[in-house]
């Protein structure tokens, strides 16, 4: 994602850019194709709320700014009630032929190994930063590699789901259209059925690590079985939680816990259930999965995996530029920043690929502003955060500075989040305006 818009965005600024993907010459465990912007997670950009939410801000932001990710996911949109979901397959092949058909752009599948002392580069290689450029990224600046865990979520196939026990709704009927009202398929479970997938979610199989290996993961990508050690109402009250929905085939039965499955593809044909990232072993995971009532017989496209995250301790070692202090000539972008999140991820390398084009045509970069959400982002992972605790952060209006007459006011979270996305978008506009005043003088 953050390389991907990293090179469209110099690119459009005049850049000549070489994009380096090593895949599929060199393969990573989670990708299935070489296809620049695959999706390996989720295929969900999460929420396109721009008034009320931090990350549809952010896709707000990236639109204004030409973001190819974001004209893309727009263009192969799934309904998905208030998010924006896509059709994965199509999403990285239109992003992929897209880069290919640039001008600027020439794309070598060429794996880099080391960091270069020359030229302007920048690296965005994402959770799965191959063993060999970790090394080389280690030793040049001196501090450990830093590293947590991520879970895969499986992905099922529609017509094997039985819809005599299942039914489609979003939660809260949530959507303008009846699509995206109904862009979920529900599974329900009642209290005995939920009590013993839970027992048989402890005491499956699942992935161990190596010795001495200790996992860290992020809360927001945690596995289920983790997140069900941590107590037996947790899934309850995290992805399964029923409420906002009514089945039909028992409008007056109150679920005891709902599994949801969202849409995966344009065709309808694949559903992705939603917030299961597991660790289980492969077996175990179709053992368990089947217990969910309407799910007895699936068939599994995909299931679920494990699999190293790393990223940098960037307080430290990256400028207010995202330059590596060590090696000013190279720039980090995308989830190896310490960014969480497809969006976060390519919202880094549209400002990268800003910065970098603006070096090589001598230009300076206006300073990000603060008050948008991309600014909020390089504000926390380039020294806002602190050091010594640092994690990998989703972008969230905690990140944001107080609206003025706000902090300690009478106003509800409505007005304050309306108040922080008014700022924000003034304040990137106006920075994008800028940057045309100046590209204009520069010509």
């Amino acid at each position: 994602m953050a390389g991907s818009e990293a090179a469209w965005q110099a690119a459009n600024a005049g850049v000549p850019v070489v994009l380096h993907e090593m895949r599929p010459k060199v393969e990573t465990f989670a990708h299935q194709t070489g296809d620049l912007g695959e999706m390996v997670c989720s295929n969900s950009f999460r929420s396109d709320d721009h008034e009320q939410n931090a990350v549809g801000l952010l896709h707000w932001e990236m639109l204004q700014a030409g973001g190819l990710i974001m004209q893309t996911a727009y263009a192969h949109r799934l309904p998905a009630g208030g998010a924006l979901a896509v059709d994965r397959e199509a999403f990285a092949k239109a992003v992929t032929q897209t880069l290919h058909a640039h001008p600027n752009i020439r794309i070598s599948h060429e794996e880099v190994t080391e960091l270069p002392e020359h030229g302007q580069w920048i690296f965005a290689t994402g959770p799965l930063t191959s063993p060999t450029l970790g090394t080389a990224i280690q030793a040049v600046t001196g501090a450990d590699r830093l590293a947590f865990f991520d879970a895969i979520a499986p992905i099922v196939h529609a017509d094997s789901i039985d819809m005599s026990k299942a039914w489609r709704q979003s939660r809260y009927d949530k959507g303008e259209t009846e699509a995206e009202q109904k862009a979920y398929i529900n599974c329900p479970m009642d209290k005995a059925q939920y009590e013993a997938f839970i027992d048989a979610l402890l005491a499956a199989d699942k992935t161990e690590f190596h010795e001495g290996e200790t996992a860290t993961y992020f809360d927001g990508c945690l596995p289920i079985e983790v997140m069900a050690e941590r107590g037996r109402e947790t899934l309850r009250h995290g992805p399964m939680k029923p409420v906002g929905l009514t089945n039909p085939h028992q409008p007056d039965t109150k679920a005891h816990a709902v599994v949801q499955l969202r849409r995966d593809n344009a065709l309808g044909t694949l559903y992705n259930i939603v917030g299961f990232q597991t660790k289980m072993k492969y077996g175990a995971q179709a053992t368990v999965f089947k217990m969910i009532p309407g799910l007895e017989n699936a068939r599994f496209a995909r299931l679920g995996g494990i699999h190293r995250n790393t990223f940098l301790n960037s307080p430290t070692l990256l400028d207010a530029q995202m330059r590596l202090r060590a090696r000013p000539n190279i720039r980090f972008a995308g989830q190896v920043t310490g960014v969480e999140g497809y969006v976060e991820s390519a919202a880094m390398g549209l400002i990268a690929g800003r910065m970098a084009a603006a070096d090589l045509q001598g230009r300076t970069l206006p300073e990000v502003p603060q008050d948008s959400a991309h600014g909020a982002l390089i504000h926390h992972i380039t020294g806002g955060a602190e050091a010594r605790t640092f994690q990998p952060m989703n972008v969230n209006f905690g990140l944001f500075r107080p609206v003025d007459g706000l902090k300690g006011g009478r106003r509800g979270r409505k007005d304050r989040y309306k108040a922080y996305t008014d700022r924000a978008k003034q304040a990137w506009q106006g920075w994008l305006a800028q940057q045309d005043l100046d590209a204009r003088a520069a010509e």
